[in-house]
């Protein structure tokens, strides 16, 4: 089917149940209930496998198993990931949209087949679709873009011209960039925001799009990417235009290249999102969702500063881990 698949098993005791008390080797284990399709912008991001792992871990200690889809960026091969779901009688799905508004169609159809859809990380936008997902539980982009936004004015000590390299598609993204735009106009701050353009959330492609804004805009002295991939790239086109000392880079995610971006000051700032909570917090909410229990619409984790004072003593940085 060419498309990255993992399936994890909801065998209880190669989890050894945490927390649980009992003993993971004693062989005992959850009968099978049912089974949950998740689909992702892409697998191969460190964020969404660590997340896809945890979601499967926490299911299968409720008796569910999961099976994790990379939508590889594609709208189309998303749809028809979710259509799969349907088709197959999956319990639930757990999605992350490719495409915020463009995934409204497989959600109207998980509806109608009366099989129950829960964001995360990235919101469904579609206007008759995104009153059908039962709950969302991310990170709080908007506040996290104001944190970067903070970040850039302490850095540019309030003076100069940005660069925006954005992702117009997700709208998790569009949350960071407005949330950047307004803490720099509610602080009346001098900074210019001369351009903005998607780096399509990739490494290759923040190079790309950055080399071109500095041709363009050669005095710039601020870049603020909406992911740690793009933010990376940015850095690699800003030290090949020898300009290194006098552009801040600063990203978002503070994902195990973004902490250690930070720590070797190639980035300033890269407010921090929590994908074990969202992932966690996911599964609870299907639980309590077929527990017949009151489910909250929409739940914001905050993000946090992670800048250079915070990667210096960090396990986790030093673990490569989020």
């Amino acid at each position: 089917m060419n498309r990255l698949t993992f399936i994890f098993l909801s065998i209880a005791a190669s989890f050894g149940l945490g927390g649980c008390g009992g003993d993971s080797g004693s062989g005992s284990m959850i009968e099978a209930k049912g089974r949950i399709g998740m689909t992702c912008m892409d697998l191969t991001n460190p964020f969404f496998k660590l997340i896809a792992n945890v979601m499967a871990e926490e299911a299968a200690k409720h008796g569910y198993t999961v099976t994790a889809l990379s939508g590889e960026l594609d709208p189309a091969k998303q749809n028809s990931q979710l259509s799969d779901f349907v088709a197959q009688g999956y319990d639930a799905i757990f999605l992350n949209p490719v495409d915020s508004r463009a995934v409204g169609q497989g959600v109207k159809a998980a509806h109608k087949a009366g099989i129950p859809v829960f964001s995360f990380d990235i919101q469904v936008s579609d206007e008759e679709a995104k009153d059908l997902v039962i709950s969302h539980l991310g990170s709080d982009n908007y506040q996290g873009g104001r944190l970067a936004g903070e970040s850039m004015m302490e850095a540019l000590a309030n003076k100069g011209s940005v660069a925006v390299i954005s992702l117009p598609e997700v709208s998790s993204c569009i949350l960071r960039v407005q949330g950047f735009r307004d803490i720099l106009e509610e602080a009346n701050s001098p900074i210019r925001i001369v351009t903005e353009l998607s780096g399509k959330g990739s490494r290759d492609a923040g190079y790309t799009v950055v080399t071109d804004i500095l041709q363009a805009h050669p005095d710039i002295n601020g870049i603020f990417a909406i992911n740690d991939p793009s933010g990376l790239g940015a850095h690699a086109a800003v030290v090949k235009a020898g300009k290194e000392e006098r552009i801040t880079v600063v990203a978002f995610d503070a994902s195990p290249a973004g902490k250690q971006g930070v720590f070797d000051q190639k980035l300033y700032d890269t407010p921090q999102q929590f994908p074990r909570k969202m992932a966690v917090g996911t599964v609870q909410a299907f639980v309590d969702y077929l527990a017949g229990n009151e489910v909250e619409k929409k739940v914001l984790i905050p993000c946090a500063h992670y800048v250079y004072k915070t990667s210096v003593n960090d396990e986790s940085r030093i673990a490569e881990q989020w």
